[in-house]
């Protein structure tokens, strides 16, 4: 049986190897002697904890992008977050999110506010993600959304539907607010609508996470080149597109 003072000892390793965790997912890749300066921690003592998050599958070892020229010698080892750590940060503040959700639902406008808070939330991904796609012909949207969201952590793929002479269907296998969708489906209507505007085309939303399917799965109808002018009539249409299915 442990020991009041192992206890504590046992607290406090769990507390500091939880900074180390927080300053990667703060600063991004990170290497021991960055993790040592800032936590103000012995680069050994560093090693140890990130020996024992990576056995906890939370931190793993990258070697470092070099972007130009290549110096002498290995790149530098740099620790990341993995998809399990990252997830453990993320869903700390999921209860903050809904409080948050429900206040603003409480208040005048309700449900619509909800929503008005959805679109404004993904305006700044829809202007960086119209730049990549008005880069490429209207045939290969659907490939560069599906780029640009694994960029931002959605590990995103495009593949053809089960009629591929249809269309294609745009996976996601990661969502940051699942968790927070499940009680407020507009943050998945929401950005069902951007999707559409974005490609130029209705689309349907076959399967989310956050309803309890492996994948957000959606359904994007054969573009064609003829459909690179579209009009705002698309975006008219998906008033309902982003609604999950029953």
């Amino acid at each position: 049986m442990k020991n009041v003072g192992q206890e504590e000892t046992a607290t406090g390793e769990r507390s500091t190897r939880n900074r180390v965790a927080r300053s990667i997912l703060d600063h991004g890749p990170s290497t021991v002697a960055e993790l040592a300066g800032r936590l103000r921690l012995t680069q050994a003592a560093v090693r140890r904890h990130l020996d024992a998050l990576a056995a906890d599958d939370v931190v793993e070892a990258r070697e470092r992008r070099v972007y130009g020229a290549r110096t002498r010698g290995r790149p530098a080892k740099v620790f990341v977050l993995t998809d399990g750590g990252r997830d453990a940060f993320d869903q700390s503040y999921d209860q903050l999110a809904k409080d948050a959700l429900r206040w603003i639902a409480e208040q005048e406008g309700g449900e619509r506010a909800v929503a008005a808070f959805a679109r404004a939330r993904l305006a700044a991904q829809t202007d960086a993600y119209r730049k990549v796609l008005e880069a490429v012909p209207p045939e290969r949207r659907a490939e560069a959304l599906a780029r640009a969201l694994s960029a931002d952590g959605y590990a995103a793929s495009a593949r053809s539907a089960p009629s591929p002479q249809l269309g294609e269907q745009l996976c996601q296998h990661h969502c940051p607010v699942a968790h927070v969708a499940e009680e407020f489906p507009q943050l998945c209507e929401a950005e069902t609508e951007i999707f559409s505007e974005l490609l130029g085309t209705h689309v349907q939303r076959l399967a989310t996470i956050a309803h309890g399917d492996g994948v957000c799965t959606t359904f994007i109808p054969k573009i064609s080149k003829s459909d690179d002018h579209a009009t705002s009539d698309h975006s008219s249409s998906t008033s309902t597109a982003g609604r999950n299915p029953a």
